[in-house]
């Protein structure tokens, strides 16, 4: 766990590349320090300024090497997030940095509402639904926000831009795991 860690010095690393305008981060020296970077992976880097969402952007299927992922998707939670607009330098000391490293999504089979309600593992499952055009996913950590299922759910259906009850259309839903890495206060 502790050479995790260094992602979070890498996903800092990378923020502060774009305020000063030069390579801070020698990917090589990186990689050779620490071989588990070259692993594909899915993250995700979430931004918090005073306990309160900043940014956060991250890839759902692992499609690149770790270290490429975890740069592409720290710059584009401080700088593209289209929520917020871009991180200042007066808030980069501010904020603080949460990692998630997701398992592969697994499709899960369900008959309905409550079959899905015995299968969903609350505090414990990231959730992706599709239904059509429309897809969104929720980590597993705003199981903290929204403790209960119907909450969850609901809420996860707006941001997909479904109505909150779409589960009485069956969507499509995959869950993953994420191992949460956070810096300290």
């Amino acid at each position: 766990m502790d050479d995790l860690k260094v992602l979070l010095k890498l996903a800092r690393l990378s923020i502060l590349e774009e305020f000063e305008k030069k390579p801070l981060i020698d990917k090589e020296e990186w990689i050779k320090k620490y071989p588990f970077l070259t692993q594909k992976r899915a993250s995700f880097v979430t931004l918090k300024k005073d306990s309160n969402l900043r940014g956060c952007i991250g890839s759902i299927l692992p499609h690149r090497m770790l270290i490429d992922d975890i740069i592409y998707n720290a710059k584009a939670a401080a700088f593209e997030d289209p929520r917020f607009p871009p991180l200042t330098p007066e808030e980069f000391d501010k904020i603080k940095i949460e990692i998630s490293l997701l398992t592969v999504p697994q499709k899960l089979e369900y008959e309905d509402k409550d079959d899905l309600r015995k299968k969903i593992k609350i505090g414990v499952d990231g959730v992706i639904l599709q239904l059509a055009n429309h897809q969104a996913t929720f980590l597993p950590s705003v199981w903290e926000e929204l403790p209960n299922f119907e909450l969850f759910f609901a809420h996860l259906c707006l941001k997909a831009g479904l109505p909150g009850d779409c589960l009485m259309y069956h969507p499509t839903i995959y869950t993953y795991q994420a191992m949460e890495i956070e810096e300290e206060d």
